[in-house]
């Protein structure tokens, strides 16, 4: 997995994205903490609400984004949002009200939602071989999850001599470092489709996912995974420091423990993948979200919370990892930013249900019963997901082109041994997935 590290250009990247993620790291800890301080009993839902918020911002921002993003030089881009995010990280230490926390999130994660459909449309170009890509996707999740464990004993460490606040400065570092480690990678040039206008770019990534059953099923899966990262974060805080009345540092060791459990199913992960097939994988990820969910009702104490939390993060990896293999195998690389920014914008959407759903829920029903709805959430998904995706998901399909003359390029190309064959995405000449 480490080997792929030796592409200068993936290596800064990576580099990028670790440094970047340790500080939203910590500013996820912060904000659950700057919460709970303001707003006390309505921590929860203060919480869900600015995460709603920062929902919104990725499923309104990411698309348009992507389409402008697509034609701009990347490097100019990424280094510009992240210069943007240093800045309004810079502000939150010295929030005072509730909705300076809103307004600040949703300049914040916007930013955020035109960064990451561009970062992740573009590893691809630098890894174009499937065995480089998902390890480099393993890394990827790697580092999600090193985020989830490093950033929460880094913040259990500095809590011990400095207030909450000063962790959004950990955040403002992490952004300057990835910009400066963008700067310094040279970035492969895209080809740069006909520019036809944002609405056309949605409508595209849209329309690919949308009539893709292997994306489709994603689509329930992303419920399934947001109800269950949902309350880890949005709950996390309130469990341990209201339920258990617990501290400050048993809430990041709460936090490390979820990360601990998807760090250590993304370094095992390579393997799983090359024996089975992606489908197998995700839905059994998803199978432990939902029996990690409906078994959180009956947690009684801190110890037991440790371990459930462990399990979620587990089933969070194993369920999350393999989607970026499922975006590249369903689009060209002239529709891939697009596919991928529509990806975004849909598991987004699904947390913007999630999160408020889970700081409502727990907020005038308690922590615990919260587990029981969003157990029955992701069970619905499982069983959709399970649906839509066929066991037999062939990248090869025969299929007719009714509307394309015998002596078109497309035809001449793929016509082997009187059938019209080849690797199927939705495109131009494909628009629905062969029956």
């Amino acid at each position: 997995m480490l080997e792929v590290l030796k592409n200068t250009t993936y290596r800064h990247l990576f580099l990028a994205q670790v440094i970047a993620l340790v500080g939203t790291g910590l500013i996820t800890i912060a904000l659950a903490l700057q919460a709970y301080d303001i707003a006390k009993g309505q921590a929860a839902e203060v919480l869900g609400i600015a995460l709603a918020i920062k929902m919104i911002a990725y499923i309104g921002v990411a698309p348009i984004a992507s389409a402008f993003a697509e034609r701009l030089p990347r490097k100019k881009v990424l280094v510009t949002l992240d210069i943007i995010r240093a800045c309004t990280a810079l502000c939150l230490p010295f929030v005072t009200q509730i909705w300076q926390i809103y307004v600040l999130i949703f300049i914040l994660q916007s930013a955020s939602a035109a960064f990451t459909p561009t970062f992740q449309a573009m590893i691809p170009d630098v890894l174009p071989e499937e065995k480089e890509y998902t390890n480099a996707l393993s890394l990827s999740r790697l580092a999600y999850d090193l985020e989830n464990i490093i950033s929460p004993m880094l913040a259990a460490f500095l809590l011990t001599y400095i207030s909450y606040h000063n962790l959004f400065l950990g955040t403002v570092i992490g952004f300057i470092g990835s910009a400066l480690f963008v700067v310094s990678a040279k970035l492969p040039r895209a080809k740069v489709p006909e520019f036809k206008g944002v609405y056309y770019r949605i409508k595209q990534g849209s329309k690919i996912y949308l009539n893709t059953p292997r994306l489709k099923a994603l689509l329930a899966l992303n419920l399934a995974i947001a109800s269950a990262s949902a309350l880890v974060i949005v709950n996390t805080v309130v469990l341990v420091q209201s339920t258990f009345k617990l501290t400050e540092h048993a809430t990041t060791l709460a936090f490390g423990l979820f990360g601990l459990g998807s760090m250590l199913s993304a370094f095992i992960l390579p393997q799983i993948i090359d024996k089975f097939a992606d489908r197998k994988v995700m839905l059994a990820g998803t199978a432990i979200l939902v029996i990690g969910l409906f078994m959180g009702y009956f947690i009684g104490n801190f110890n037991n919370l440790l371990v459930l939390w462990f399990i979620l993060g587990i089933g969070y990896s194993v369920a999350q990892t393999p989607t970026g293999r499922l975006i590249r195998k369903s689009a060209d690389s002239e529709n891939r930013t697009a596919l991928f920014a529509a990806q975004f914008a849909f598991s987004h959407a699904c947390w913007l249900i999630t999160y408020p759903l889970v700081g409502w829920l727990s907020t005038n029903f308690g922590t615990l019963f919260t587990f029981i709805p969003m157990a029955i959430i992701a069970v619905l998904a499982f069983i959709a997901a399970s649906l839509l995706w066929s066991a037999r998901d062939d990248e090869v399909k025969e299929h007719h082109h009714a509307d394309l003359p015998p002596d078109h390029a497309h035809l001449l190309e793929h016509n082997k041994d009187g059938k019209h064959e080849h690797e199927f995405m939705v495109d131009h000449y494909h628009q629905h997935w062969p029956k």
